[in-house]
């Protein structure tokens, strides 16, 4: 059998359950453990399935993205220890970019006694926090408003963004997975792409729970980051497979 067809073979199979042991492949399928490692690779880099401890599962697709006051209280614990690790890069006079999100709200929340920064944000309650708590120059992208993530996107926005030169860009996101970021709006893909066009360096922030999923439009490949901030939860499989890559995995 052919690599295609065993991979086409382990997306049927997974079709009929969630999740199947490396172990369980390699006997339905006849071949070594390094075989049916390489074709999960090849799938998980498709972004048809994620790798999970022992085994595999198909890739989990969003088609909405839960809003700013739903996401705001999950996670939160994660959220936190993440913010205050990113805020610890932040280096004297630096141009900062935080992207829309409640991880990247936990960084501004790091940043009340900063008064040497730029920053520049499309989240409004990212703004209004920085508004009231600190003294950084801040800017807000402006452009067509997401009521339910509180927050600008479209052309825009990322116009701003292309004007702009940026030290270091804290970017989040919904979905992501080997292959990169995705998001169900089209509108928030052109301002990912003026993000990392735009910044000297870009970190990933994001608990672990966005990992493995997928939703309908691609908008940053992952090699576009330096570095991703997640959680103690995220597999260490793929911390491997990421810095194989070159991106540094932290979790904290």
């Amino acid at each position: 059998m052919i690599p295609a067809e065993r991979q086409r073979t382990i997306l049927t199979l997974l079709g009929n359950q969630e999740v199947i042991s490396i172990s369980e492949l390699t006997q339905q399928l006849d071949v070594s453990h390094m075989t049916i490692r390489r074709d999960i690779a090849k799938l998980e880099s498709d972004g048809r399935v994620m790798s999970v401890s022992g085994g595999v599962q198909l890739t989990e697709t969003i088609h909405i993205e839960l809003s700013h006051d739903v996401k705001i209280n999950q996670y939160r614990n994660e959220k936190a220890e993440i913010g205050l690790y990113a805020s610890q890069l932040i280096k004297q006079n630096m141009t900062v970019y935080l992207d829309a999100g409640t991880t990247t709200l936990e960084i501004a929340h790091q940043l009340n006694h900063r008064n040497d920064l730029l920053v520049i944000t499309n989240d409004f309650a990212i703004a209004g926090y920085l508004m009231n708590h600190s003294e950084c120059s801040l800017y807000h992208t402006g452009g067509k408003v997401d009521k339910s993530n509180q927050s600008s996107v479209g052309d825009k926005a990322a116009r701003l963004l292309r004007e702009m030169n940026i030290d270091v860009a804290f970017v989040s996101t919904s979905s992501w997975n080997q292959r990169g970021i995705s998001t169900p709006s089209e509108d928030k893909v052109l301002v990912k792409k003026a993000i990392v066009a735009s910044s000297q360096q870009n970190y990933l922030v994001s608990d672990s729970s966005k990992y493995g999923k997928v939703a309908t439009f691609h908008a940053v490949d992952i090699d576009c980051f330096d570095k991703v901030i997640t959680d103690r939860d995220f597999p260490s499989s793929c911390t491997d497979d990421l810095s194989e890559r070159g991106i540094d995995v932290v979790t904290v």
